[in-house]
């Protein structure tokens, strides 16, 4: 939202006082009929975007120097005199009649603050008392100030006098300016706040869009309708308009008039004040005015995927108060300043969400193997390990560091390009139609919900020119909110780089719904640039008070962000809406949540809440560190199975595979072979651990448990038993000579390799691994039901079964877990995908052959 554009219109009107129009409220300055062009159209305002204008707010001429507000000489000489102060005048009572507005302006948003203030200490509360002080932060101040000076002027205006003395009153209007500079750091909190408390609670967001300003006193029973956020803009506009004022009564009032310099130290204290915050102010300006004259502003805008002629392209894509834009960076030589081309607009107006089955002119998208990606996010791993070993090594000279992050740049870039695949498909009244690819449904409904709440106001449809466009697009530059593309390498060295390891959620319950319905809530991360969905609760069915009590483990790769979505399921065929011709399940509430490293790495569970369109969900979450959660800690209690080494379970058990391992295989192939995601999607941890202890103790349930539990908890419950395993399932004896036969380029020598380190595993070992083997080729074989492929297992097993315990670690001289993570796990997976490609291995032959080779490694 644009946030005191005006101080640039500050600059134009001190550099050209006498081609300046600034009325919005009643008050004109003296060129009110300067936008007409010569031709007599209408011009189209236009905000000066020139790098080289000076930050400073004092007034200079056309020639760049610097000038005093004092007006030229003999400007009101002779007979002008008597005719500047009849402009005094006019300007006085034009401005008198603004502030009049401005004060009920300022009233209709205190009329609403005192109940609400009121309401807040009782037991149901629509806003806090805090949130009520951010929303509503100086206003009281700002009315006092203005009133008293309305109230002083009045009179003056009323009995006007050549000879009258009004800028003791403006001197002390400037004074006050302290008070704007504290709204004005409190401004873009107060918005959030409004819209984050209309967002969960209808009764504010009737209240705040249905405020009524009264209008001036001679206009009987005249009052309008305005929103709460337009309201909080007016004190930051207000500031500007009173530096105008100043300007404009100097240039009326002549020099020996005791008026003259307690004006001209108004305009000081004014022009010092819009100085001092100029540095400070958000860069989104107003660019051009829509057909309806009112202020063009940004509402959102961000990089997005576009489906263009059958290739993706990446664009920048801009929401304002009236039009779409989608526009892709241009480029541009070394040193020169980066601009954006146009490449489409639609008004608002003119834009639709088709919901028909619209399959005959949906293009085919080209969607990778997830194999293909998984890849790439190895390797950009990989290149940030050396990156930092770089600029260990380097001490400072930073060339081999920017060649690895230009390489990392590029890699990220191809991931963001090819990482989306939900469609977001939008057209126009005249057949247009655009279709994007987002990585998640929280982007899709925020730009759906963007665009529909701006649809609800009484939009024209409007044709820009090739100049306007021009202007517009040229201005996307400085107006853009978000700068880059999400990728690492664009981050600030001080940034915080996320989080890795596991981030345990339990999702309690929610409450808020008005009718019973099929609920269920999915949580996302962001992940190397893109949000991606990470675990999903089971359905509540027919209910307003859903009580899941569900635990995930969720894996982080740099993460910052989790996000948790409240869904109702439809299962009545006639209400399922469709986009492109894709059944889509309603989004009753989607919220947000910083994953500070301070307040989840603490042991202790972090309780928290996210208020989302009236819904509110309670979850808590903790979060270990990667060099924690690698670790392989083995059990005190040998009487069990987990933690406890597989050969000690086996020969227990007097079997040849863990009954663990044997009944998981059996459940998963029974009943989760066509899940979507089976092995990479979470299961609920609480189910997890009470399978994990009744395989423990042995309980004669086991079985019951498994018909009953859901699967993704079971195949969750297979992952944790070699997880934690005291070491490694491919032992921690040979992880050095699987990391270097993995890295063989001659494939007969490979094979061999291979080969010859199964036949060197312990018996147990070697057996569980080809039972698990060819279970894991069972579920590839349904890779077009389950999109789990071969590769994608390696991927989720491949450092479960070979990563070296503690002892190993330290052996091998490795400061952290995550290092060994980032330097082999790209091996890791490798070796597992080369037995899984590889035809099917027999216990029996491999023994056989066992007395060809030497069983040294």
């Amino acid at each position: 939202m644009a946030f005191f554009f005006e101080v640039t219109c500050v600059l134009r009107s001190l550099l050209f006082p006498d081609d300046f129009n600034y009325n919005t409220d009643g008050y004109e300055g003296d060129a009110a009929d300067d936008r007409k062009s010569q031709d007599g159209s209408e011009t189209m305002p236009f905000i000066d975007e020139s790098p080289t204008m000076s930050p400073s707010l004092c007034a200079r001429g056309p020639d760049g120097e610097a000038v005093s507000p004092t007006p030229p000489e003999g400007l009101l000489a002779g007979g002008d005199v008597e005719k500047g102060l009849e402009m005094k005048k006019l300007v006085l009572s034009g401005f008198l009649a603004s502030e009049e507005i401005y004060i009920n302006q300022l009233e209709a948003l205190l009329l609403p603050m005192r109940p609400l203030k009121a309401t807040a200490t009782t037991s149901q509360p629509v806003l806090t008392i805090q949130q009520v002080e951010t929303i509503f932060y100086k206003i009281q101040d700002i009315f006092e100030i203005h009133k008293e000076f309305y109230d002083a002027l009045f009179p003056h205006i009323q009995q006007w006098d050549e000879k009258v003395a009004v800028g003791h009153l403006f001197q002390k209007l400037a004074s006050q300016l302290g008070v704007y500079k504290a709204f004005v750091d409190n401004y873009k909190v107060a918005v959030e706040t409004a819209e984050k408390c209309s967002q969960a609670n209808i009764q504010f967001q009737k209240i705040s869009e249905n405020l009524k300003v009264k209008g001036p006193k001679d206009a009987k029973d005249c009052t309008t309708i305005v929103n709460m956020e337009a309201l909080l803009y007016k004190p930051i506009d207000r500031v500007t308009r009173s530096t105008l004022v100043l300007h404009d009564l100097l240039k009326h009032t002549p020099k020996d008039h005791p008026d003259f310099p307690l004006l001209q130290d108004a305009l000081r204290i004014s022009q010092n004040f819009l100085s001092s915050i100029n540095e400070e102010i958000d860069p989104r300006r107003t660019a051009v005015t829509t057909p309806k004259g009112e202020a063009r502003q940004l509402v959102k805008d961000g990089f997005l995927v576009e489906v263009s002629e059958g290739s993706r392209k990446l664009r920048h894509l801009f929401l304002f108060t009236d039009l779409l834009l989608c526009a892709k960076m241009k480029k541009t030589s070394a040193g020169r300043q980066q601009q954006y081309e146009c490449k489409w607009y639609i008004p608002l107006a003119d834009l639709t969400f088709q919901t028909l089955d619209d399959s005959d002119s949906c293009p085919h998208i080209q969607v990778l193997p997830e194999h293909e990606i998984e890849d790439m996010k190895i390797k950009i791993s990989v290149i940030k390990s050396e990156i930092q070993k770089e600029k260990k090594a380097l001490k400072g000279q930073s060339r081999g560091v920017e060649r690895l992050r230009k390489k990392m740049n590029e890699q990220e870039s191809w991931l963001l390009l090819h990482s989306p695949t939900i469609p977001f498909r939008i057209h126009n009244k005249h057949g247009k139609s655009c279709l994007f690819l987002l990585s998640s449904d929280y982007e899709r409904s925020e730009w759906r919900e963007s665009i529909q709440k701006l649809q609800k106001k009484d939009l024209l449809a409007c044709v820009l020119s090739s100049v306007e466009l021009q202007v517009l697009t040229s201005s996307c530059f400085k107006l853009r909110t978000v700068h880059n593309i999400p990728v690492t390498s664009n981050k600030d060295e001080e940034e915080t780089p996320g989080l890795y390891g596991f981030l345990h959620v339990i999702v309690h319950s929610a409450t808020g719904f008005n009718d019973s319905a099929n609920l269920y809530c999915t949580l996302e991360v962001d992940s190397y640039g893109y949000f991606v969905s990470k675990a999903k609760t089971r359905v509540f069915r027919d209910t307003t008070e859903p009580q899941w009590n569900e635990e995930f483990e969720i894996e982080l790769e740099g993460s910052q962000c989790l996000r948790i979505l409240c869904y109702e399921q439809c299962y009545d065929k006639t209400k399922l809406n469709k986009d492109d011709n894709e059944i889509v399940d309603k989004i009753m509430g989607k919220g947000q949540v910083q994953l500070d490293p301070q307040t989840v790495q603490s042991k202790n569970w972090h309780m928290d809440v996210i208020e989302m369109n009236g819904i509110k969900v309670e979850f808590s979450m903790k979060f270990t560190s990667r060099d924690l959660s690698l670790k392989r800690t083995p059990s005190k209690k040998q009487s069990g199975v987990f933690g406890v080494k597989i050969s000690v379970v086996t020969k227990r058990e007097r079997s040849k595979v863990p009954y663990i391992v044997r009944q998981c295989i059996e459940e998963v192939e029974k009943r989760g072979i066509d899940e979507v995601g089976i092995y990479r999607i979470s299961g609920v941890a609480t189910d997890i651990q009470a399978l994990k202890a009744a395989f423990d103790t042995n309980t004669k349930d086991i079985l019951v448990m498994l018909s009953d539990m859901d699967i993704n908890a079971i195949a969750g419950t297979l992952k944790l038993y070699f997880r934690e395993l005291p070491e490694p399932l491919l032992t921690d004896r040979l992880y050095p000579a699987f990391m270097e036969g993995i890295a063989l380029s001659d494939p007969a020598a490979k094979e061999n390799c291979m080969m010859h380190l199964l036949r060197s595993l312990p018996d147990p070992n070697l057996i569980t691994f080809l039972s698990l083997l060819e279970h894991l080729k069972r579920v590839a074989e349904k890779e077009p039901v389950n999109k789990m492929s071969l590769h994608n297992l390696g991927t989720v097993f491949g450092p479960t079964l070979l990563r070296p315990s503690e002892s190993e670690i330290s052996k091998a001289h490795i400061t952290t877990a995550s290092d060994i993570w980032s330097h082999d796990v790209m091996a890791q997976v490798q070796v597992l995908l080369y037995y899984l490609q590889h035809p099917p291995i027999s216990f029996a032959e491999l023994k056989r052959n066992t007395l060809y080779f030497s069983t040294d490694v």
